[in-house]
């Protein structure tokens, strides 16, 4: 029997991709980039599977370039806003993503850019580097301290929960905001307090995000939102880049609105909004939230498992539209 034909569209670290080329005849990006819109539509021609990442835009285009018999498009990341899941389901497809094993590697991520932000860890070693620190001084590159401040988690998912420890290991007081409020019972257990978005900002000393990307997230923080943070406070994203208007931020860190900002999410990345560079009070990393050996590899592992079920017509584990198999 003829091996399945999947594209994948990036190289996968660890050795998931060796187990699936074991079992389908895989066609491999291996230049380290995003494969044009034109590339990817040629790639995916005559293709059973596409394992992809969230750079690839899976639509409509794509699924009819791939032809009928593409069952499943296997996503390498939690979210899935650049895949057409509705197309998907319409046309019979399988959608799956890798949700829970990036959970501690994106938090330890966000406390990384909340202490750079908060002792101007970039600026000391640019200052550094280019020969400028002659001495001690009592004054220079004066930041704030994290212990005993209140942290707003804007999203209390997975990631937002795995925030929650080391604010308490600071002495830190938590309050969130989350469409979907946790029962107050589960409040007191993880230590949290409630919040409406609008009193969050106005309170916190650091604001983290941790929402997905839906339509009613998209500039979730946007002028307004910027406008009733403290002068002092700082702003972390890891979740998805529009969900702030750069253009704002920009404003703010330029104006003194919020005292600086860390970001690891763009919101037309890889480019980021003019003079976002220029802030010194911005600590910018390029999408690195889950990169450790140990997550990045964990993915791939089920990004392949579930390209693999559903090859082998099996239910995959994480399947994203449940619906395509009703009736099956």
């Amino acid at each position: 029997m003829a091996k399945k034909r999947v594209l994948v569209t990036r190289n996968l670290p660890g050795a998931a991709l060796e187990a699936l080329k074991a079992r389908a005849e895989v066609v491999l990006n291996e230049e380290d980039r995003i494969l044009t819109r034109e590339e990817l539509l040629a790639a995916s021609a005559g293709m059973d599977g596409i394992l992809c990442l969230l750079t690839d835009t899976i639509d409509a285009a794509v699924m009819e370039a791939a032809g009928p018999q593409l069952v499943v498009v296997s996503n390498y990341a939690v979210g899935y806003n650049n895949i057409d899941v509705a197309e998907a389901t319409r046309r019979g497809i399988m959608v799956t993503n890798t949700p829970g094993v990036l959970t501690e590697a994106t938090a330890d991520m966000a406390w990384a850019l909340l202490f750079a932000a908060a002792r101007r860890v970039v600026e000391g070693d640019r200052l550094t580097r280019m020969g400028g620190f002659t001495g001690w001084s009592p004054t220079l590159l004066l930041g704030t301290e994290i212990r005993r401040r209140t942290l707003g988690l804007v999203g209390l998912g997975r990631i937002g929960e795995a925030m929650v420890k080391p604010a308490h290991g600071f002495e830190m007081r938590v309050v969130y905001y989350d469409t979907k409020r946790r029962p107050p019972a589960e409040e007191e257990r993880l230590g949290v307090s409630y919040l409406p978005l609008p009193e969050l900002l106005a309170v916190a000393d650091f604001i983290s995000l941790h929402v997905p990307l839906l339509p009613e997230t998209y500039h979730l923080i946007d002028e307004a939102a910027l406008r009733r943070m403290k002068p002092t406070a700082i702003l972390i994203n890891t979740s998805r880049g529009p969900v702030v208007d750069e253009k704002a931020l920009v404003r703010a860190l330029r104006e003194g609105w919020i005292a600086g900002c860390g970001l690891d999410v763009y919101e037309d990345e890889p480019r980021l909004a003019t003079g976002l560079t220029d802030c010194p009070n911005a600590v910018l990393t390029p999408h690195i939230a889950s990169a450790t050996l140990e997550t990045r590899s964990k993915m791939a592992e089920m990004a392949v498992e579930n390209l693999l079920a559903a090859l082998e017509g099996k239910r995959p584990p994480n399947l994203v539209n449940p619906e395509v198999l009703a009736g099956r």
